[in-house]
């Protein structure tokens, strides 16, 4: 048999935790009891395994003993005491279980303040971070808590950050993924197949010509909140601007504004090549205009070759054009990628090639139908369980960081 077996009289703790079902034996002392509550989505089954209790349910009371349930519907108020001198130990699940999963209720049946729990209430083992930069302290407190987790770009902004996060994930010894999702795309890894066989690669040419993401996001139904209270509002901010001047220190707002598009979008071309290519040896310019709206470096790499990568935005503009461009004397490597927000729509690899006898030709191979997205967090899970070693590790970013630290540096130092 390949799953666990759970025992009740052993094994009082949370079995199954997902968004689907909350399931767990639970044990509790003679005269203890549970404070009135309920749940805004889930059902909730009562299960009595040893022992004997009363439950309290939509204002109904009953007694329940061992081989006897009882069922708590969403929105029922409920609670649950222990009845005699034995424990009682019971198995329950809810499902759904989506936060907030509990919501209080006075003696009167009124609703108590919303109250998030913790995630180590739950056994949870990993977590996924997407929230608003800087995310530093949510990752520190995940990785000092044992827990797995996966930090949607940009990781950090500041050297000392990154370091912190590396430590961190070192210590607890669990995984710190990166959210580098084009290094999962499949077209990407066929063109970095291709490009580990060139012998002299001369030049490369990034180009990122980024609409308003306001004209894509037209095609989805989304649901947009504003009652985030002012105060964690303000002091997001504050720790975003802090987390800027300690990286670069004091800085124009062209420099500030292309910083935040390198960590924020442009960072995908710059782990791009770093996974492709490796670190460059130095920034050799950087060049920043249209109020920090446009950036050109060039990166100069250890073998001689330069990489030429731009990203420019152009709001009014539909289309989207994200491409990677990797020569050597006799072969081309394009790489093309939609936007993030395009559904079915493949990344593409076009190989021009000339052979001995000076004729060129052009090969576009297929690659998987599937979402660089999904790929990552099979790679996540596959890291968790120990079937692969993490291939975009959070503690690599630190090359991330400084390269970013170092474009922007150039553009603020350069010469008259």
């Amino acid at each position: 048999m390949s799953g666990q077996v759970y025992d009740y009289r052993t094994d009082v703790c949370n079995m199954l935790v997902t968004p689907w079902i909350r399931s767990r034996f639970l044990r509790m002392e003679p005269g203890e009891s549970a404070s009135l509550h309920s749940h805004d989505l889930g059902h909730e089954i009562f299960l009595v395994l040893a022992g004997r209790a009363e439950f309290t349910i939509d204002g109904g009371v009953g007694e329940v003993g061992p081989g006897q349930l009882c069922v708590a519907l969403a929105d029922e108020i409920h609670s649950v005491r222990t009845v005699g001198d034995e424990p009682m130990t019971m198995y329950l699940s809810v499902t759904p279980h989506i936060q907030p999963t509990h919501t209080g209720r006075t003696a009167d049946g009124d609703r108590m303040p919303t109250r998030f729990a913790p995630s180590r209430s739950y056994d949870v083992e990993a977590v996924l971070l997407c929230h608003s930069d800087p995310k530093t302290d949510a990752v520190l407190a995940a990785l000092d808590a044992g827990k797995h987790v996966l930090i949607e770009k940009p990781v950090c902004y500041s050297l000392r950050e990154a370091e912190a996060i590396a430590g961190a994930a070192g210590r607890a010894g669990v995984v710190a993924q990166a959210g580098y999702m084009k290094v999962y795309d499949p077209a990407f890894e066929t063109a970095k197949a291709e490009v580990d066989e060139m012998k002299d690669i001369r030049f490369v040419q990034v180009n990122h010509l980024h609409p308003d993401n306001r004209l894509h996001l037209r095609q989805f139904r989304l649901k947009r909140f504003d009652d985030l209270p002012p105060g964690p509002v303000a002091e997001a901010n504050a720790a975003r601007k802090a987390a800027v001047l300690e990286a670069i220190g004091e800085a124009s707002d062209d420099a500030v504004r292309a910083f935040h598009t390198l960590s924020g979008s442009m960072i995908h071309d710059l782990y791009c090549l770093r996974a492709m290519l490796g670190m460059p040896e130095s920034v050799v310019s950087t060049e920043v205009w249209n109020e920090g709206r446009a950036i050109s470096t060039v990166l100069s790499y250890r073998n001689g070759a330069r990489c030429v990568a731009s990203w420019v935005d152009l709001p009014e503009l539909w289309e989207f054009r994200e491409t990677l461009e990797v020569y050597g004397g006799d072969r081309r490597v394009l790489v093309s990628y939609p936007t993030g927000f395009a559904r079915g729509i493949l990344s593409t690899v076009v190989l021009h090639e000339i052979n001995e006898a000076g004729e060129t030709s052009t090969r576009r191979p297929a690659v998987a139908w599937e979402s660089p997205f999904v790929r990552e967090l099979r790679h996540f899970h596959a890291c968790i369980t120990g079937r692969e070693a993490c291939r975009t590790p959070a503690a690599d970013a630190r090359e991330d960081v400084r390269l970013i630290i170092d474009i922007t540096r150039a553009y603020m130092e350069r010469g008259p």
